[in-house]
């Protein structure tokens, strides 16, 4: 009985003494945006207990495991890191950093250590063997001895019991002494200390200016972090120690196989990671490194002659490639451009300048998105690193194997609109008309393939667009003031094959009413051959007036004949451009030319309008 009462004693003054503990926690890893930190919360979480997630400040998001009594935290970390299970640079932390939980959601942070699970799963059974039962102080009535036969006695089985083999002790490294330390950390260069700072604050120490300079919040950061590896805090870093930062911080670089390549053809030297891209492809003015084992990262080398006009004209022909994100900054200046585009499923960057020799150079970095850590990492080395020697890529150079295709830029695939339309010049200022249908749901607008555009003006069935850049178009269309006679040819302006053509195709056709088939007194019934590239184009008179503009099918049940089409008369139209305060040019001539004369009108009068 005393031994139970010994027992239970002690047990209360374990856990008493366990409670006493500060609160422990294994940090695994830091993310600069909220949303990495919850991706990598969600991942440890799918494998691990006890993940939480916690703002560390400076716009940094910890996950950690825990809260953990010292001891088992650190004996916890060493376990899972020989499973391969955390990052090998994860480390014990107090805590005393955390700021607001992110995770899990609506769940508060335990405020007492938790049982490590990995002892729970070894100890949660207690063998009956285990348990020793001290009867010789009972006062037990002998039992009469049962009469049984002679068992059989059979040989005990041999017992193997494997040797216990302790681990080695780990070695002894004998470090620098404080000022040892001071004196190998005077020989870093600027870059070499700075580098330290962005290493402490990627590890969440350090939340000041990244200056080079050893001040007073580096030191006390220098120390935070020696204390969290289990170091005397002297705020100075040895030599094993730099070096120990510095590879945690470059941990999440490896397996990127991030090194300086030298393209002698292209005539430029860069680091990239050979890892996730394939061989060079030449095919001028650039040299592709195609993602690798399903990577989704790509890189770019720009090589070619050219001033600032061709630089410039290089900028705007990058942003047509699908590869570049219409979203994000970008701009050009001086004697360089730079873009930065993206989107929910890659992020672009690319870079490029002329010198005073005439030779543009640059490089681009494709990455999948929800990679941003990686990303930034290894954009900063290619910056960094990046550097013109002699040599420019031939801007004949093509590969064996490349067909020409309308699709592709330097086999590069170029971004194609949602949807094509046609529109008319309506001022010398470069405004069009349109029909509404062609610019409802579109991220943005552009007018014969380049020129950008903004709506200015639309209702249900048409849409005034203004170029964000003045245009000075050859012709703008003149509306038919006087009625038009049933039966006369008319003819339809549009680009029925999206943009493959450069110039509108002309339809002829023939007018059959002055009114829908409901009677709408603002409406034209055709008898024409219509495409959906030709909605918003205009309807010309034998004299080349615009007298309507061709509409979309409406959506019913009713199947009309092909040859059915509608468009809204000129009153209509006058009247759409007086609300959105443009004059109309008008006659009341009625004229006649022919059909390739009024083709050559058409081309000057009518506007590619593209839906991206």
């Amino acid at each position: 009985m005393i031994r139970h009462i010994l027992a239970f004693v002690l047990l209360i003054g374990s856990a008493l003494q366990v409670a006493a503990q500060e609160l422990s926690w294994i940090q695994l890893e830091a993310r600069p945006t909220l949303s990495g930190g919850q991706e990598s919360a969600r991942r440890f979480a799918a494998e691990l207990p006890d993940v939480n997630g916690f703002y560390l400040g400076n716009g940094w998001y910890v996950v950690a495991l825990g809260p953990y009594a010292a001891d088992d935290a650190d004996a916890y970390r060493r376990e899972l890191r020989r499973a391969g299970t955390i990052p090998r640079d994860a480390f014990v932390s107090d805590g005393s950093r955390f700021g607001q939980q992110y995770w899990p959601i609506g769940v508060g942070a335990p405020t007492s250590p938790l049982p490590l699970p990995s002892v729970a799963d070894r100890n949660n059974v207690q063998g009956v063997d285990d348990v020793e039962v001290d009867i010789s102080s009972l006062d037990l009535e002998p039992l009469e001895e049962p009469v049984v036969e002679e068992p059989v006695v059979e040989e005990e089985p041999t017992i193997v019991v494997d040797p216990v083999i302790e681990p080695e002790p780990e070695p002894v490294v004998i470090d620098e002494t404080p000022a040892e330390a001071r004196a190998s950390e005077s020989q870093l260069s600027g870059d070499e200390r700075k580098e330290l700072q962005i290493a402490l604050a990627w590890a969440g120490f350090y939340n000041s200016g990244i200056d080079g300079a050893f001040g007073r919040g580096t030191r006390s950061s220098m120390a935070d972090w020696q204390v969290s590896k289990g170091y005397e805090g002297t705020g100075i870093l040895t030599t094993r120690q730099r070096a120990e930062l510095l590879s945690d911080y470059n941990a999440v670089l490896e397996g990127t196989g991030l090194e300086r390549v030298r393209n002698e053809r292209a005539g430029v030297s860069i680091m990239i990671p050979t890892a996730m891209v394939g061989e060079p492809v030449y095919e001028a003015p650039f040299v592709r490194y195609e993602a690798k084992d399903g990577s989704g990262v790509q890189v770019l080398l720009i090589s070619g002659q050219g001033d600032r006009q061709r630089l410039y004209g290089l900028y705007e022909i990058l942003q047509t490639l699908q590869i570049v994100p219409t979203e994000g900054q970008r701009g050009k200046n001086g004697d360089r451009f730079e873009i930065n585009g993206s989107n929910d499923n890659i992020h672009t960057y690319i870079s490029a300048s002329t010198n005073d020799r005439g030779v543009i150079k640059g490089f681009g970095l494709v990455w999948p998105a929800g990679d941003e850590e990686r990303r930034t990492r290894v954009l900063a080395k290619m910056q960094e690193s990046f550097n013109r020697i002699e040599g420019v890529l031939d801007a004949a150079m093509v590969p064996d194997e490349a067909l020409p295709s309308t699709d592709l830029l330097a086999g590069l695939e170029i971004r194609k609109p949602q949807s094509n339309g046609a529109g008319m010049f309506v001022n010398g200022q470069g405004a069009v008309l349109t029909a509404a249908a062609n610019v409802g749901s579109c991220e943005y607008v552009t007018l014969d393939d380049t020129h950008r555009a903004s709506v200015v003006w639309a209702d249900d069935r048409f849409a005034v667009l203004q170029p964000d850049t003045a245009l000075a178009p050859i012709g703008q269309a003149e509306f038919q003031l006087s009625q038009p006679r049933l039966a006369d040819t008319v003819a339809v302006a549009g680009y029925p094959y999206g943009g493959v053509l450069r110039l509108p195709a002309v339809t002829f056709g023939g007018l059959n009413d002055l009114t829908g088939l409901n009677g709408e007194a603002d409406v034209l019934r055709l008898e024409i051959e219509a495409h959906d590239g030709d909605v918003g184009g205009p309807v010309f008179d034998q004299g080349g007036a615009v007298i309507g503009i061709l509409l979309p099918k409406a959506e019913t049940n009713t199947v009309l004949p092909e040859s059915v089409n509608f468009a809204g008369n000129a009153a209509a139209l006058t009247n759409a451009l007086g609300a959105a305060g443009i004059t109309a040019k008008t006659t009341d001539m009625v004229g006649y030319m022919p059909p390739e004369t009024l083709t050559g009108l058409a081309a000057d009068v009518t506007a590619l309008v593209s839906c991206w």
